[in-house]
């Protein structure tokens, strides 16, 4: 399921600084030093606006497509289970661990005992992603599983093996997992969406994926005000909001898990105004956005944006 959102803002500038003192507790610093804010803050400078709006052929989803996803769940996760058919015919699956070639091609070392398993060479391979104890994004690659026979390229698989995980193994073991097709699902309980193969191979990771967790972790301790005065600025919600928590982080936007006593729990997804490439670009906006929004609490700022106004009821509440 791919949750559509409204653009952020048009053209959202600064154009004033308000005549009432910001406090110094308002550029979200907490009793320790914010990791958010490493520089003082002078004459806050940043504008937030977009590109023009899509036509009507085109409805932006401020998300990585499914193809970018299944790269990046690939990219941060080590382990996944392996599964094919055993001699008497009965599906088993194996956890194993794995790398990544450029193209996302799961690279496993397999023993002596557990590569002789398989009757014949189809295979999938799944693997998912932890996100805050609070999602689990997850992918099943389709294909077929193969034994490299030119010894250059083995030289490379083992090269690629030994960078995730920095030990050697005998190339004789090493595999790799072919891909046809992938699924992606969002979480438990979720549809999925078949991602080609050549879509797959050509999609790049998230930008922000080696740096996203501790994004996350920061702003959920030190700037949980900040993402409670989101929920009322940049969304407009039907209902009351008891609790606000960020789940994930990437170069289109985060993810809001939040809790409503007479709604149930929902998911909103925050567009930034423009594409971050990297945790300084993240951090910069997600400051900016920030600042935006505590001067539009306090009237010192008209809003000159579009609410989110689409949600998404969460089915699976994890444990």
């Amino acid at each position: 399921m791919l949750l559509q959102t409204q653009s952020l803002t048009t053209h959202v500038a600064l154009p004033f600084t308000p005549s009432k003192p910001i406090p110094k507790t308002q550029f979200f610093t907490p009793s320790k030093q914010n990791p958010f804010l490493k520089t003082q803050w002078r004459t806050l400078k940043c504008s937030l606006s977009t590109v023009s709006e899509p036509t009507h052929l085109e409805k932006k989803t401020h998300k990585p497509f499914p193809a970018e996803v299944s790269r990046t769940i690939m990219e941060l996760v080590s382990v996944g289970t392996l599964s094919t058919l055993t001699q008497e015919g009965w599906p088993l699956g194996i956890g194993v661990r794995f790398a990544v070639d450029p193209e996302g091609t799961p690279v496993l070392c397999l023993n002596a005992s557990n590569r002789q398993f398989s009757i014949d060479r189809r295979s999938s391979f799944h693997v998912q992603l932890e996100q805050c104890g609070l999602r689990t994004p997850q992918c099943t690659i389709l294909g077929s599983i193969d034994k490299p026979e030119d010894r250059k390229m083995l030289k490379y698989l083992h090269s690629v093996w030994t960078k995730r995980f920095g030990e050697e193994v005998d190339e004789d073991l090493i595999y790799v997992v072919s891909v046809e097709r992938v699924l992606q699902l969002e979480d438990f309980k979720e549809g999925g969406v078949w991602v080609t193969s050549s879509d797959y191979k050509n999609a790049q990771p998230d930008p922000l994926r080696d740096s996203a967790e501790n994004l996350v972790n920061e702003i959920n301790t030190n700037n949980i005000e900040d993402i409670n005065r989101f929920c009322n600025i940049y969304a407009d919600l039907k209902f009351q909001v008891s609790e606000a928590k960020l789940i994930w982080i990437d170069r289109l936007g985060f993810d809001l898990r939040l809790w409503s006593p007479q709604e149930g729990i929902f998911e909103v997804r925050i567009p930034f105004p423009r594409d971050v490439i990297d945790e300084k670009g993240a951090k910069s906006t997600f400051n900016c956005m920030s600042q935006l929004a505590w001067e539009v609490e306090k009237n010192f700022y008209a809003p000159d944006f579009e609410r989110v106004k689409q949600v998404k009821q969460i089915a699976y509440k994890g444990e």
